[in-house]
């Protein structure tokens, strides 16, 4: 098999009845071109299969250290498990560990093989407007895996939903965009030095890509990761409400900070920079500062703006 003609998938959900209307089928991508600091999903980052450990799990039994043809597993050491130097995520320790502390994640998948995860469901789909949405990582990473994917849903009146940070090549966009019923675009700051910052990359290409989506007439909803001590700036709101009432966007989903992936940053031995930051929910003075926003959200009466999605 041609690699060309696989994409890699770390995880599908179904049932899912967020990121998109109805009930849907949610497609996991590996890959994305931006670090956001508080990236919940870091096993999607890499454009590659990895070892992820879960310590609470292990026994130490010693099975995966026996077989690691590296030598890079050390059943003594607690905070350096894996030497990830040596590591080349060729999965023999996965097969011989019992208790599923070890797993590889990701998965090489054909279209073929993805598309008919999704076909099970349409009953599901027509019944309550829902579909597919494609996530990641950025799933444009996969570019032609993901227009054809888009296109045999569309030609199989399967709605389909991509979830994208913008960051990807306008000709992509614009290929793409014909089989996408609805973008769940996220935008994380309107300043560029904060927003290259906080995610590794430039916020130019990803503005211009959402003027464009929007020119052909795209329905967009804008997506705010709002992050403590990043972007939970009132003139953050401000400058992006006004752009999306601008360029006629009518829905905005604020999303709150949460450390839910914080555990899967040690998993995978990586060190979390969010670390000792409270999710906004737990926050005291979360609800206080947006009902001090309120003022700035009825500006806006145009746009349906949503705490959460």
């Amino acid at each position: 098999m041609n690699r060309q003609d696989e994409a890699l998938i770390f995880d599908i959900q179904k049932y899912s009845i967020h990121d998109g209307p109805g009930i849907r089928t949610l497609i996991f991508f590996k890959g994305c071109p931006l670090r956001c600091q508080w990236c919940c999903n870091p096993e999607s980052q890499r454009a590659l299969p990895e070892l992820m450990f879960k310590s609470n799990l292990c026994i130490k039994c010693g099975r995966c250290a026996e077989v690691c043809p590296r030598n890079a597993i050390d059943i003594a050491s607690e905070l350096n498990r894996i030497n990830r130097d040596e590591c080349v995520n060729c999965g023999i320790c996965v097969s011989a560990c019992n208790m599923d502390a070890l797993s590889l994640v990701g998965k090489w998948m054909t279209i073929d093989q993805v598309f008919s995860v999704i076909l099970r469901d349409k009953k599901y789909y027509l019944k309550s407007g829902g579909g597919v949405t494609l996530s990641g990582g950025e799933p444009l990473f996969w570019d032609d895996f993901c227009l054809r994917l888009l296109k045999k849903c569309y030609e199989n009146n399967i709605h389909t939903a991509v979830e994208t940070s913008g960051y990807v090549n306008d000709m992509t966009l614009a290929r793409i965009a014909q089989y996408v019923d609805i973008f769940l675009y996220d935008i994380k700051s309107m300043d560029k030095e904060r927003h290259k910052h906080i995610t590794g990359v430039s916020n130019s290409i990803i503005i211009d890509n959402l003027k464009k989506i929007r020119a052909m007439g795209k329905n967009v909803i804008l997506r705010i990761p709002l992050i403590p001590e990043k972007n939970y700036l009132e003139d953050e709101l401000e400058n992006m409400f006004k752009f999306a009432s601008d360029i006629g966007i009518t829905e905005i989903n604020i999303m709150p900070y949460h450390n839910l992936g914080e555990s899967k940053y040690k998993g995978l031995g990586r060190k979390y920079d969010m670390e000792g930051i409270e999710p906004l929910k737990f926050s005291k003075d979360f609800d206080i500062q947006m009902q001090t926003y309120s003022s700035l959200f009825k500006k806006y009466k145009d746009i349906d703006i949503r705490i959460g999605g």
